[in-house]
């Protein structure tokens, strides 16, 4: 289990280091991020490097016992080289220049970075592939985390070589855009653009392209680091920390080329929910790449910098929400970071040692924290662990494309609909894998997939395949409408899971959406109902939906509206296993409800039987995570022995922001 934070040193004198290794061993520091942000100490002019400096730091790391992941350093370039270089800023789609002073300032696509971002990795791979102080590789840092989308005249060739590339011939590109479309025929590839500022909608052929040509541009920077340091001999794992559910990156596609998953998390103390939202992505990044575990690269101590209203956390919220990560896959907990920055942006960002030094709550609990995580024995890790029996369906290209303007309903927040399904899920205590639909199958008895709008026939086989060897799922609203270049299939709506569901949908049915102003004419809701309790608000969408096969069964209706009467929910048994159809995005009750409905009608139990809503319980093999994340105190019936403490325990007590590890018998 590595322990530790990231470690700027280049921040401090060299008469504190030997300090900071001492207070690390204190701490029970593992590990330390190293070199992050260091470009211009390592590189102080083009063609000269200054090691010196990193060589005492990592050797006198290595000789304290604490590892280094050592940062290629490219997320921030120097000033020297924005001056010298200026066409390697980037651009907003309006064509104003991101200028230098803040960070990531550099266009991805940019001939001109990704030399001097080269040449940099080169030298530092070159130098420290074989230090053995050096136990992993930290590619570039968090990317696009501010700068989701470059239009520079860079990623306008990039774009181009790109698009080409996709479609071999501009007459392709024509045919999935559909230019002739408001007279947008192009005659050649040098005649397309980013999707810059535009008088009116923009074609969303060319604006779904675009996000997977940033998504790609951003991925080749990692490759292309990855690359250089193999080339330099290095054989230790290479990794660039995630961000949970990053919009502008498609990391269901970057996983692969990940040796591991490492991801940062902020969860707002301010939010009572917040641990809802936290436990989400761990299992996303979890489920990545199920087969290793993942590193929580990032996480604050206490509270943070840049946030309207930057709460403290409660005494033992920082344990209790890192032994959230851990019983969801993690075997490693870091924090941003080890010392509190005493100039620049972030100095009032806490770190696990604060200005206030080691008098401090933040110390004693970092302290504590480090010596539990020590005495952990190896956990269960990989695809040996595979405890969850339901598969919640998340697709980047379908995000980008279902939250496209020019809709029957512009107000879809995807990923807010995808997290009011997993905290239904999360409140009855059953673990779930967050996956695309090509990956639902066998191991899992239900399968959620709300507002999957971009279906590939692929992913649609997947699907069936799933009902007819015996898995239950729950599609729509909005689901299946259109291919994966965003254009409508012959014959109408749901042409590839209708069938499935027994189904025909004829219109969308929109809904005034609940953050319209007051006043606002049209319906919206559409209250729904069926048998036993099953009832909810449906928002958003209410579609006409008709049953066009004899087995599909009416579970509930609609109540009110336009569609009084109507189908709202359907199942239709196919193969071994049932394919439900929602016609709505129920409220939270109306979710929870339907949640309640599939985990009877499918036999899901949950991981712990009993527990309240505010205890969180996850299984990881053996090892069962059981976390109270503020309420009263609860108690916990579960037999087998204590993680931290190597006790028998048949009954664990959980006080208010208390945690748990049991290896069960």
């Amino acid at each position: 289990m590595h322990y530790g934070a990231d470690y700027n040193p280049e921040q401090w004198p060299e008469e504190i280091w030997s300090d900071d290794v001492a207070r690390m061993r204190e701490a029970g520091v593992t590990m330390v991020s190293l070199g992050i942000f260091s470009w211009s100490r390592i590189q102080p002019r083009e063609g000269a490097f200054d090691f010196g400096w990193l060589d005492r730091v990592i050797d006198l790391l290595h000789e304290g016992g604490i590892a280094v992941d050592l940062a290629t350093a490219t997320a921030s370039p120097p000033p020297w080289a924005t001056a010298q270089y200026p066409e390697m800023l980037p651009q907003d789609e309006a064509g104003a220049t991101y200028w230098p002073g803040s960070r990531q300032q550099f266009a991805p696509s940019s001939p001109v970075y990704r030399r001097l971002a080269g040449e940099l990795v080169t030298a530092l791979a070159e130098r420290y592939a074989n230090h053995p102080g050096v136990v992993m590789w930290h590619v570039n840092n968090e990317y696009g985390c501010h700068l989701d989308a470059d239009y520079s005249d860079a990623a306008r060739d990039a774009f181009r070589r790109w698009l080409a590339d996709r479609y071999g011939s501009i007459e392709a590109l024509n045919e999935a855009w559909g230019t002739y479309f408001w007279s947008q025929r192009y005659q050649s590839f040098d005649e397309v653009f980013p999707p810059r500022k535009a008088p009116y909608s923009r074609n969303p052929g060319q604006e779904l392209d675009f996000r997977r040509f940033t998504s790609d541009m951003l991925l080749e920077c990692y490759l292309m680091e990855r690359e250089l340091i193999r080339a330099a001999g290095a054989t230790q794992p290479i990794t660039t920390n995630f961000m949970g559910a990053f919009k502008p990156a498609n990391y269901a596609e970057w996983a692969e080329h990940m040796d591991v998953i490492s991801d940062d998390a902020y969860p707002d103390p301010n939010d009572p929910e917040s641990f809802r939202a936290a436990a989400f992505q761990r299992d996303l990044v979890r489920s990545l790449k199920p087969e290793v575990p993942w590193i929580l690269m990032e996480q604050s101590t206490n509270a943070l910098n840049w946030r309207p209203a930057n709460a403290p956390k409660a005494p033992g919220q920082m344990a209790a929400l890192s032994a959230q990560a851990i019983g969801r896959g993690a075997d490693g907990i870091l924090f941003f970071q080890w010392r509190q920055s005493r100039a620049g942006s972030e100095k009032f960002h806490s770190a696990m040692l604060p200005h206030a030094g080691t008098e401090t709550r933040t110390w004693r609990e970092a302290v504590a924290l480090g010596a539990d995580l020590a005495a952990l024995p190896e956990l269960p890790a990989g695809a040996a662990t595979r405890d969850a029996r339901v598969a919640l369906v998340f697709d980047w290209e379908n995000w980008w494309a279902v939250e496209a303007s020019d809709h029957p309903q512009n107000s879809l927040d995807y990923l807010a609909v995808i997290q009011r399904w997993y905290r239904a899920l999360h409140r009855r205590h059953v673990q779930v894998d967050i996956v695309p639909a090509s990956r639902v199958g066998e191991g899992y008895a239900l399968a959620i997939a709300p507002l999957l709008y971009l279906l590939r026939e692929t992913d649609a086989t997947a699907l069936t395949s799933f009902v007819e060897d015996g898995g239950h799922l729950l599609a729509g609203p909005f689901t299946d409408v259109v291919d994966e270049i965003d254009r409508f299939r012959d014959g109408g709506f749901a042409t590839q899971l209708g069938p499935l569901c027994g189904i025909r949908i004829e219109d969308f049915g929109a809904l005034v959406a609940p953050s319209a102003p007051a006043g606002e004419p049209g319906e919206r809701e559409a209250t729904f109902a069926g048998d036993e309790g099953l009832a909810g608000v449906g928002t958003l969408l209410a579609e006409e939906v008709h049953v066009v096969a004899d087995d599909t069964r009416i579970e509930a209706s609609f109540t009110a509206g336009r569609r009084t009467g109507d189908p709202a929910l359907t199942v239709r048994e196919t193969g071994a296993g049932s394919a439900r159809y929602l016609a709505t995005i129920p409220d939270e009750a109306g979710t929870q409800a339907v949640v309640d409905r599939l985990l009877a009608a499918t036999g899901v139990e949950p991981v712990a039987a009993g527990l309240p809503d505010h205890v969180e319980a996850a299984r990881r093999g053996r090892l069962l995570t059981l976390v109270n994340h503020g309420g009263p105190a609860a108690s916990v019936d579960v037999s087998g022995t204590d993680a931290v403490t190597g006790e028998r325990v048949d009954r664990v007590e959980l006080a208010a922001v208390d945690w748990a590890m049991v290896l069960t018998d």
